[in-house]
């Protein structure tokens, strides 16, 4: 069974716009099938398109890390008291909070506008399919 999504449904999977889907289509960046309706972007097609686009960051970027997990974003708050820091980060579609020392928010320079990765690691991880 083979799962196909509509354009607009792949571009908010990938956080593009539908444009920039149209594009990639069109360019052959991504291929898509129109059986007479819309035009229809193949699952497994897309999740490779996702992958290249979400690869890990070249070496260097980050310290090394056994977590796989790496969302590259903005910082767009930094709450600070006298001990912690909650740092919120837009990542593509994805808002992340993460609670922190407040030296460890003023030794990296956090700060809204500041590029960041936030690394993810769980010990669960829970998938729910809609």
């Amino acid at each position: 069974m083979s799962t196909s999504y509509r354009i607009a449904e792949a571009a908010a999977l990938l956080g593009v716009s539908d444009d920039t889907v149209r594009r990639w289509i069109d360019g052959d960046r991504l291929s898509a099938t129109r059986d007479g309706g819309p035009a229809q972007v193949d699952g497994a097609e897309l999740a490779r398109v996702a992958t290249e686009l979400h690869e890990t960051p070249p070496p260097g970027t980050t310290r090394s890390s056994s977590a796989r997990n790496r969302l590259a974003g903005i910082v767009t708050r930094v709450v600070r008291d006298t001990v912690m820091a909650q740092v919120e980060i837009q990542a593509g579609p994805f808002r992340l909070v993460s609670l922190m020392s407040r030296e460890a928010a003023d030794e990296l320079g956090l700060e809204p506008g500041v590029r960041a990765v936030a690394t993810v690691k769980a010990t669960q991880v829970s998938v729910d399919v809609p």
